[in-house]
């Protein structure tokens, strides 16, 4: 049972929702079925003694493919 992101489009709210095979998704706020489906963005947590450390960029920083100063933290 995949869990996916809506966005209503009658009241603007976004929420996720378990969705089951059987499952007509609606808003919890106005219960609308008039939903648009978002791209979901998940994350990974590395585990273990040795975690593999994030690519630094030019600056070695925030890895920025323009170069230092190009992300405006620097």
């Amino acid at each position: 049972m995949p869990i996916y992101e809506y966005g209503c489009q009658d009241c603007g709210r976004e929420f996720e929702l378990l969705v089951r095979s059987d499952t007509v998704p609606e808003c919890p706020a106005c219960h609308s079925q008039a939903l648009a489906k978002k791209l979901s963005v998940f994350a990974t947590a590395a585990t273990g003694p040795d975690p593999v450390p994030a690519m630094a960029g030019p600056c070695g920083s925030c890895g920025h493919p323009d170069g230092p100063g190009a992300c405006a933290l620097h």
